[in-house]
């Protein structure tokens, strides 16, 4: 039996697909979201019209225990403390983070986060290119699974395979939390170009150097450069920095155009940027892209003034 944590759409649609494979338990922190979800069979809130099958149990209230594995899918600034909270039932499982970006409070990735929280769970990630209605859909999805014990990470990789979900293995789970983190900051600054009307051009040239501060950042703190140039990397930055489907790009939209953006949905980047610049300092790495998303976010900055920022740099080699 799978236990997925987070009732929200990735974790809704994680459920719908793993399903294929045997009995999975939904668990959701809102009591009348999991009654509703129970009762009518759906995600109405987070993922609707797509019907939960039959085998996907939601519930609420304290976690069961066990071994079985657990997929974290709730949001990155909140996990610190769902450990916390649910340690007990938690202490002994395979944890795996499907959540991406970096805690404000530690500078902590997902699974040094629960490496932290939970010293006798095995970490892992799952995370890499992929829409929330593609999964669940059975739509064509390829995905990274990153776990340092490889014995674990070959036994989540067959569990967690599907006919329509297939999973790339590693062991570099520093390269794939930072891969996830750090698309996100890129997505919004592009959001943020496209959204001002500065072009396509200046986009690519954004999702370009910004991959090159992915890897700068993830060189310093002993990830594979390989890890990057896969799914979890290129591969998710390239969907979310050219998707309005992202919700780091439309935020990024938002700013560049100066419209309002809906307050309840989750922009891990916003956060992430300032725990990546944070994080950045303290290296002494020139991460300029995420210095000037930082900026925007916290309205230091406006867009036009953030690109005269960055155009402004003394030139250089590439």
């Amino acid at each position: 039996m799978i236990l997925i944590c987070g009732a929200g759409a990735f974790g809704t649609a994680l459920a719908v697909t793993l399903a294929q494979n045997g009995p999975v338990t939904l668990w959701a922190r809102d009591a009348d979201h999991a009654a509703e979800m129970q009762a009518t069979r759906q995600n109405a809130r987070r993922l609707p019209d797509i019907p939960l099958p039959d085998n996907v149990t939601v519930i609420t209230g304290p976690l069961p225990g066990g071994t079985s594995p657990c997929l974290l899918a709730v949001p990155m600034q909140t996990l610190g403390a769902f450990l916390s909270a649910h340690h007990s039932a938690l202490a002994i499982r395979p944890l795996v983070a499907c959540c991406k970006g970096m805690d404000l409070a530690t500078g902590l990735g997902p699974t040094s986060l629960i490496a932290q929280a939970c010293p006798d769970a095995t970490p892992a990630i799952l995370t890499g290119p992929s829409f929330a209605r593609d999964i669940a859909l059975g739509l064509p999805t390829a995905l990274t699974l990153a776990c340092a014990d490889d014995s674990t990470g070959h036994s989540l990789q067959r569990a967690l395979t599907t006919p329509t979900l297939r999973l790339y293995r590693t062991t570099d789970t520093i390269g794939a939390d930072l891969g996830g983190a750090l698309k996100n900051v890129i997505a919004i600054a592009c959001g943020a170009v496209m959204g001002a009307g500065l072009g396509e051009s200046a986009r690519a040239a954004l999702m370009t150097r910004g991959f090159a501060e992915m890897n700068r950042l993830a060189r310093a703190l002993g990830a594979e450069p390989q890890t990057l140039a896969g799914l979890s990397g290129f591969g998710d930055l390239a969907l979310t920095c050219t998707s309005a489907q992202s919700r780091n790009y439309r935020y990024g939209q938002s700013i560049g155009d100066g419209t309002e953006f809906d307050p309840s949905i989750t922009v891990e980047g916003a956060a992430t940027a300032r725990a990546v610049l944070q994080r950045a300092r303290s290296l002494h790495l020139d991460m300029p892209i995420t210095h000037a998303v930082t900026a925007l976010v916290t309205g230091e900055l406006r867009v036009t003034q953030a690109m005269d920022m960055l155009l402004s740099r003394p030139l250089k080699e590439e």
